[in-house]
């Protein structure tokens, strides 16, 4: 197994350069409710709100909607490095976001793509895979059954097979981030993540434990690949059964994540699928974010970041940021379809 480095993440930010876009920052309100006295909620004043600063990595905003087109380029970009493009060109396995991004980056470089998804991928990820000119082939109802085509597929083709989570190269992309934070919020504590099969929680912690950030790694309690090997001490399956399954839903972590889950700067913690369903309509209804759930489920997992579910106080969210915290949530991805339910 590659042990992920800060080098790693540094030669990757070398290499995609000015490919992706600068993630923007932007200070959040911490508690209070939508409307209220902005003022004291973010000073810790009259309104009883928790005294921490908050800011949004919205990195939804990133070339094809999410953080994915970071370690896509990067992986490419290696590839041409070492003339190890065939002409069968790239193939992935995805629950959506990561074949975008290795769609979009394969059409910069003028490279073939076959992307597989579950049969249950959201058509708006469908639809924008075509349009990036990927051969979209859907097999199963998870991410586990694309995988298992897709590999059977390079092996039959001799195309280069990434992977949505699991490569180094695809993890210190992701790891990019961290340094574009610290440029905006240069004294930041802590970076909260979601975490599917963890090639950005890998790539962030790499990066962060060379600054010294702490960072929260948050699943939801149906589709916590990563929570239940640390539990068990290695990587194990776990069912898959989430709102945010299309984005969050591997089966299983990656060996790289959990190496990287076992340092001292790092928390996982679980979120309820209600409690992501009301940030990501708090989101919505507060800053008119419109992000997809595995994006929300981050945010749902600080206290004072948006209201809890049922009209609690957020005392049940797992992680409480200490007095003067800061701490940066990355929206990691906005490929919703616009027409969807946010409750």
């Amino acid at each position: 197994m590659h042990h992920l480095s800060y080098g790693d993440v540094k030669t990757a930010a070398d290499r995609v350069g000015t490919g992706v876009r600068p993630v923007a920052v932007a200070r959040a309100d911490v508690g209070g409710d939508v409307g209220g006295d902005v003022g004291a909620a973010s000073t810790g004043g009259a309104s009883g709100a928790p005294d921490f600063e908050l800011f949004f990595a919205l990195e939804f905003m990133q070339h094809t909607g999410s953080f994915k087109a970071r370690g896509a380029l990067n992986f490419l970009l290696a590839h041409r490095e070492r003339e190890e493009l065939p002409a069968a060109g790239v193939t992935l396995a995805s629950g959506g976001n990561a074949g975008l991004a290795c769609a979009w980056a394969a059409r910069g470089l003028g490279v073939p793509a076959t992307v597989f998804l579950p049969e249950t991928a959201p058509q708006v990820k469908v639809e924008r895979l075509h349009a990036y000119g990927a051969d979209v082939r859907l097999v199963g109802t998870e991410y586990a059954d694309a995988a298992t085509a897709c590999e059977a597929f390079a092996a039959d083709t001799g195309a280069l097979a990434s992977h949505a989570y699991d490569h180094p190269l695809i993890a210190a992309g992701a790891g990019t981030l961290v340094e574009e934070i610290r440029a905006h919020v240069p004294l930041v504590d802590t970076v909260v993540v979601s975490v599917g099969g963890g090639g950005l929680f890998a790539g962030v912690a790499a990066a962060a434990q060379h600054h010294g950030i702490r960072v929260v790694a948050v699943e939801p309690e149906r589709c916590r690949a990563l929570n239940a090997a640390l539990e068990a001490g290695r990587v194990v399956d776990v069912p898959v059964d989430s709102v945010a399954a299309d984005s969050l839903g591997a089966r299983r972590a990656s060996p790289m994540a959990l190496a990287a889950a076992g340092t001292r700067n790092v928390r996982s913690v679980l979120v309820s699928d209600e409690a992501v369903v009301s940030a990501r309509r708090e989101l919505w209804e507060r800053y008119r974010l419109a992000v997809e759930n595995g994006a929300a489920t981050a945010v749902s997992a600080i206290r004072g970041a948006v209201a809890a579910p049922d009209g609690a106080d957020g005392q049940s969210a797992p992680y409480v940021p200490s007095p003067g915290e800061r701490v940066v949530v990355v929206l990691c991805g906005g490929n919703a379809d616009p027409g969807e339910p946010t409750h």
